[in-house]
């Protein structure tokens, strides 16, 4: 196995890991080392600068046509507790969201097997009519395989019916695991891992910029994650689309998996994880510690494992915070700040797309 002295040589040298170097890295029971390193091609990247934005989330419907196995928020129509927002109520949470000062709202939400694709059209232009300046964030490419089949046209010309309506840009989700036996067992009935990359490869030609998401900590093992990672990183080579690379953190309450005893992910593999992923992924400007899976503590302790991103605000998350995430329902612009300028860094407001709106 490679020594850590000769991956530190490596990162010290600017060499690109490879995927046995990876590998080392995840077996290597040195986490202060491997953060210390990680630390470094951060800060050679981004200084001492660490990202957030005033963000609203919006989950218009958990009624889903797919079944994961790692979700507690997806429902059938019948099922106690499925809903449905109609457009007047998306509508006020726009509202709310500007009343915030938000410059994002994100928006994701479950397959449903009953809303035509001018519902969805209809959604961005209800929002993008109550401000033109709040950055549209939404749907993941699951969803957007999803329209298309919907609307009965090509990836190419749903995405641009859709940035006709208002999408600005595209989260990370429905990623997951892209080993297909690992998917096989997570979410049989989502699109496989190949169809992801090719629909980012798509949304990134259509001139979109997106997340990318890998979910860890469950039944996956450390080359299912270095597999991942080496995919991500490839199509990033190719397309440069990417924005920010965002780990998942496995939440196992009230969902199939949930009798996992021992889940892998905890502190030490969160922010293993997240080093591993700023020390391979060197061609992603920022890697973000998603403060409602990872949970405040653990997100604030990353900034010094390679980390420069914090989210946002985020207000009324629901997807994580169904399957057990403990983490609050927001946070302040205050409360990030407070957060970044006690772990000896730099707050810096963004908007969607990374411009720089304050530095505090």
């Amino acid at each position: 196995m490679t020594s850590l002295a000769a991956l530190s040589a490596k990162v010290q040298a600017g060499q690109r890991l490879s995927d046995e170097d990876a590998l080392a890295l995840f077996a290597c029971p040195d986490l202060l080392a491997i953060g210390e390193l990680a630390a470094l091609a951060n800060e050679r990247r981004n200084g001492r600068r660490v990202f957030f934005n005033v963000n609203r989330h919006l989950n218009p419907t958990n009624i889903c046509v797919n079944r994961c196995a790692f979700c507690a928020f997806s429902k059938t129509a019948d099922e106690p507790g499925a809903y449905c927002l109609d457009l007047e109520e998306v509508r006020l949470r726009a509202v709310e969201a500007v009343a915030q000062g938000a410059t994002e709202i994100h928006i994701v939400g479950g397959l449903h097997p009953d809303l035509p694709f001018d519902f969805y059209l209809a959604l961005l232009r209800t929002v993008r009519e109550v401000s033109p300046g709040l950055h549209i964030k939404a749907f993941t490419a699951v969803e957007i395989d999803y329209l298309a089949g919907l609307a009965g046209l090509s990836l190419a010309e749903t995405l641009a019916r859709l940035q006709e309506a208002g999408l600005g840009s595209l989260p990370g989700g429905g990623a997951e695991i892209f080993a297909p036996a690992v998917r096989q067992r997570l979410c049989p009935e989502k699109i496989s891992g190949e169809r992801w990359l090719a629909i980012m490869r798509e949304v990134h030609r259509a001139g979109l910029k997106s997340n990318a998401t890998m979910l860890y900590g469950h039944i996956e093992s450390h080359a299912d994650r270095v597999d991942h990672l080496r995919r991500l990183r490839e199509l990033q080579d190719e397309t440069g689309g990417f924005q920010v690379f965002i780990p998942l953190a496995f939440q196992k309450e009230n969902n199939p998996l949930g009798h996992l005893k021992d889940p892998m992910s905890g502190g030490v593999d969160d922010l293993k994880t997240l080093a591993v992923a700023r020390l391979y992924l060197d061609n992603f400007t920022n890697v973000k510690a998603y403060w409602v899976m990872l949970g405040v503590k653990i997100a604030q302790a990353a900034l010094c494992f390679g980390v420069n991103d914090l989210d946002g605000t985020v207000v009324e998350e629901k997807i994580g915070h169904d399957a057990g995430a403990a983490s609050p329902q927001a946070m302040s612009r205050d409360g990030i700040v407070n957060l970044i300028l006690k772990a000896g860094k730099v707050p810096m407001e963004r908007d969607t797309l990374y411009n720089e709106i304050r530095v505090y």
